[in-house]
């Protein structure tokens, strides 16, 4: 997201920035945890100059921050790359995004794993966040709507040490595909325990997945679902490409950093249209794809939907 960010500001800035003036990003960390991502948005909120956020990058901790960007008498418009909870919908009138919510990834991974693989019997290892819970509730439903049974649905939290347990269990319950709703370490530690216990499950998972095919052998048959495919083929997006793998030493977007090159290019449009100024910014964001055009990004064509509050694709 950083990196990518700072590629789309370096471009803009390169032809003479925004309104005459260089775009310049404030970067703050809120370490994947919602306590520190309310301290993070309640000092950003405090600076005057700062006219919207890019991010946060998980829904939990996105879910706390909007809670501080949308209150008090200057709210600050807020916009997401990868925050997928449905919970976030509604939240406030100065909350967009620009990826599926679970309510997208859940199922179309249990059509996936219906359809294609032909699976009968699913278990589920789900990060017990926002983001593991939305997952497993949105696949399990449409999985079961479909004639599957899903054999058992297991929380686990960063440290678990084994996820053994869990798969042994399954193993005994019949089941026929495994859905990976966590994070990458999480993913990684399953992979391998997988491969111990010697079974050979398909094996799927959500967005949070991506990148995880450098790991090589260990995710070979890993089915991932994501909006957003670095070898898109339209122009704009080869670009992009292009210039990202010069400015980082060959290395490839992801999703959540092509959805902040897009953000970023959008709020240099919103900026030049209405000014530096937080209502603005919002005015002109909930028009797009709804009196205004939508904005044609690397992630493909941008529309918000709902008036704010969770804007959608």
């Amino acid at each position: 997201m950083r990196q990518a960010a700072e590629l789309a500001a370096a471009e803009i800035n390169a032809k003479g920035g925004v309104k005459g003036r260089p775009l310049r990003l404030r970067v703050a960390d809120d370490s994947g945890r919602e306590d520190t991502a309310v301290r993070v948005a309640e000092d950003l909120y405090r600076e005057p100059d700062l006219v919207a956020v890019v991010g946060h990058l998980t829904s939990g901790t996105t879910i706390a921050a909007a809670r501080v960007y949308g209150g008090g008498a200057s709210p600050v418009p807020m916009i997401s790359p990868s925050a997928s909870s449905p919970d976030l919908s509604g939240i406030n009138p100065y909350f967009f995004r620009v990826c599926p919510t679970d309510l997208s990834h859940g199922p179309e991974l249990a059509r996936f794993a219906r359809q294609s693989l032909g699976a009968k019997r699913a278990g589920i290892l789900y990060i017990n966040n926002d983001y593991g819970r939305g997952i497993r509730k949105t696949f399990a439903a449409e999985f079961t709507r479909l004639g599957g049974v899903i054999v058992e649905a297991d929380p686990y939290v960063p440290a678990t040490p084994s996820l053994e347990p869990y798969l042994s269990h399954m193993r005994l319950g019949g089941a026929d595909v495994l859905v990976l709703a966590t994070e990458r370490p999480g993913a990684e530690l399953a992979l391998r325990e997988l491969q111990a216990l010697g079974l050979r499950w398909p094996v799927i998972g959500g967005d949070a997945l991506t990148g995880i095919e450098a790991d090589g052998p260990l995710a070979a048959g890993v089915h991932v679902s994501s909006a957003y495919l670095p070898d898109r083929p339209d122009e704009r997006n080869r670009d992009f490409v292009a210039a990202y793998a010069r400015a980082y030493q060959g290395q490839r977007p992801d999703h959540r950093g092509a959805g902040a090159y897009d953000i970023v290019r959008l709020l240099a449009r919103a900026i030049q249209a209405g000014g530096p100024d937080r209502q603005a910014i919002r005015d002109y964001l909930v028009k797009v794809g709804r009196g205004r055009p939508a904005f044609d990004g690397v992630t493909g064509a941008i529309a918000f939907e709902g008036g704010g509050g969770g804007g959608g694709r």
